[in-house]
């Protein structure tokens, strides 16, 4: 079984951060493992209070890691100080890791913010250029590519100008009112659209967190990063149109299941 590692925040309701990721990751057929950045009390509402592990325990949960169960990709999530960014950042280049997918969380889907204002620059600094792919969202790629998106042909320059900065492929994610839901990859001076429709699920809570650690699975299983983005949007589009309800216990579990056969090969 190939293996995925998720560098992220830990959401207590389960359906964002490190809880998203682990349950993405094992449904798309990977050995799932995390180096936990934060305790964070949040739920589909809002993010009320955030408490950082120190730089030196998330070295230890990385170090750990990688001399044990080495992975075939990483997902990086809410990494909301310099120090865990540069920590994670060291840590990655000494181990050499591979097929690292960036998922630049600043603000929550309830729009709380997630990060500290002088960190957005050590995580283009540090992380941006050792991706294989970024997967920004819209106000996300606003912020690391400087200018405003309004439309598609907007997200294509944002996407170029993020890619030709930082060397990095970037999957600009639609939705926010630009369009469906469309994603635009960026790479190697090319743009594919992936064309989607919007799904009228308001359980929309952890949807980036999804996508991002569906793509680091694809990865990690060998296939090339458009088949890596393909296969992920056909998992989170199955995800939502299940039309998953957080407000009945038992649910959510038995439709998981029922995606395992279709979406987790």
């Amino acid at each position: 079984m190939k293996t995925a590692l998720s560098i992220a925040g830990s959401d207590c309701s389960g359906g964002a951060g490190i809880q998203a990721d682990l349950k993405t990751m094992t449904m798309n057929g990977v050995y799932a493992m995390s180096a936990i950045t934060a305790l964070t009390a949040q739920n589909t509402t809002g993010v009320t209070g955030i408490l950082e592990v120190t730089p030196e325990f998330l070295q230890q949960q990385i170090d750990a890691i990688f001399t044990d169960i080495r992975p075939d990709a990483v997902k990086i999530g809410m990494v909301s100080s310099v120090k865990l960014i540069e920590t994670i950042a060291e840590r990655l280049r000494f181990y050499k890791a591979e097929n690292i997918v960036v998922d630049p969380v600043m603000v929550a889907t309830s729009g709380s913010r997630l990060i500290e204002a002088d960190a957005v620059a050590t995580l283009k600094k540090e992380l941006l250029p050792m991706a294989a792919v970024v997967t920004p969202n819209i106000p996300e790629a606003e912020i690391l590519s400087g200018i405003s998106i309004h439309g598609e042909e907007d997200m294509t320059a944002a996407a170029e100008i993020i890619s030709k900065t930082y060397g990095c492929a970037v999957l600009c994610k639609g939705g926010h009112s630009i369009n469906d839901a469309n994603d635009l990859l960026y790479a190697d001076g090319h743009a594919r659209w992936f064309m989607g429709k919007r799904i009228q699920n308001p359980n929309t809570h952890g949807t980036g967190c999804t996508l991002s650690s569906a793509i680091a699975s694809n990865l990690a299983k060998g296939y090339d990063l458009e088949t890596s983005v393909q296969r992920a949007k056909a998992y989170i589009s199955g995800a939502l149109s299940a039309m998953l309800d957080l407000g009945r216990g038992s649910g959510p579990m038995n439709h998981a299941f029922d995606l395992q056969g279709e979406f987790s090969l």
